[in-house]
């Protein structure tokens, strides 16, 4: 999930355009995370192989790091953009998380907040926007529990302009590690994952070529 961060000669011109944008002041007055349960622990049943009630903690959630920001330059191959080959910065603003445990299983419902700004070489467009969500039992040896990889495509209207978007996934779900206690090591990334949408391409089987008709 690495992304190349050394954005900081950029600040003051993507602070400038992000003034100049055509979004609100507040970007996500209404959000989908707004609906998200501040609670810490799982809702749902959470009782134990013994049969007692367990206090069991939704894993924290936290952006990879290196992992909170995207540049988007005119020549994508060449790695991170100059200043005036930015097309689009995207940037995770903020993220949610909620949990539920029933029969065992712990389901996990994510969401993440951006937004796209054009940058000196960007105009309209769509931006394709790669992410990865994992669930990681950290320690000594950390584990990756699941990972999963999203697209969001984002509408640019304006040759200037700040566009927020919003992912959710309710679907991530696994088997409660044994010892329970062990979920107290579990962490929630989230972030860019360029280099993923790549490997996600090359996935991508080939089109069959159609059968050609027997000629008369």
């Amino acid at each position: 999930m690495r992304v190349n961060g050394a954005f900081a000669a950029l600040l003051g011109l993507l602070l400038a355009l992000a003034g100049c944008g055509s979004g609100s002041s507040n970007l996500f007055s209404t959000s989908a995370l707004d609906l998200f349960s501040t609670s810490s622990k799982a809702s749902g049943d959470t009782q134990t192989a013994e049969g007692s009630t367990a206090d069991i903690e939704c894993p924290g959630i936290t952006v990879r790091t290196g992992a909170a920001t995207l540049m988007i330059g005119t020549k994508p191959s060449e790695g991170e953009p100059s200043a005036m080959d930015l097309r689009y910065q995207a940037t995770i603003i903020r993220t949610a998380r909620e949990c539920q445990v029933n029969s065992g299983v712990m389901t996990i419902k994510v969401g993440i907040e951006g937004r796209v700004i054009t940058g000196p070489a960007g105009g309209p467009g769509t931006v394709d926007v790669p992410l990865r969500l994992a669930v990681v039992q950290e320690g000594v040896n950390p584990k990756t529990i699941l990972s999963r990889f999203a697209r969001v495509q984002v509408a640019v209207a304006n040759a200037v302009d700040r566009v927020p978007f919003v992912h959710v996934d309710s679907e991530i779900s696994f088997p409660l590690p044994q010892p329970l206690s062990n979920i107290d090591a579990y962490v929630i990334y989230v972030g860019f994952d360029p280099a993923g949408a790549q490997q996600e391409k090359r996935k991508k089987p080939a089109s069959k070529p159609k059968p050609r008709s027997n000629p008369r």
